[in-house]
């Protein structure tokens, strides 16, 4: 893939994501490792932990809006704020000693887990 086509990929697979994080409050993720590691060509652990830090302003910009606009749980914050802090901090250390095929095969089941459960259970 040339420079220019890489460029454009880049953009638009940035505003997908983006948007996709914003519009369903999470799951960016889902389609940022993907790109990086599958159009991009980047080693699947560095896939993910560059998702992570791609999703971060989104999440942040997403959540300011969400706020701005009386989308916002005080309790659902922080019942669930130290979990989440918790299990992403486990996840990055997990990440760093798990091989990249592994890896791949989690990714994998917990995108076809969330998938059935929102086809089948909302």
């Amino acid at each position: 893939m040339n420079k220019k086509a890489q460029t454009v990929v880049k953009v638009g697979g940035g505003l997908l994501v983006g948007f996709v994080n914003g519009f369903f409050g999470g799951g960016g993720g889902m389609l940022c490792v993907p790109l990086l590691e599958k159009v991009l060509g980047e080693p699947t652990k560095k896939a993910h932990a560059t998702a992570i830090l791609i999703i971060l302003p989104i999440s942040i910009a997403s959540a300011v809006t969400y706020l701005v606009n009386g989308y916002f749980s005080l309790a659902g914050t922080l019942s669930t704020g130290g979990g989440v802090i918790a299990g992403g901090a486990a996840g990055a250390l997990l990440l760093k000693k798990l091989p990249p095929f592994v890896v791949g095969i989690i990714f994998a089941l917990m995108m076809v887990g969330v998938g059935a459960r929102l086809a089948f259970f909302s």
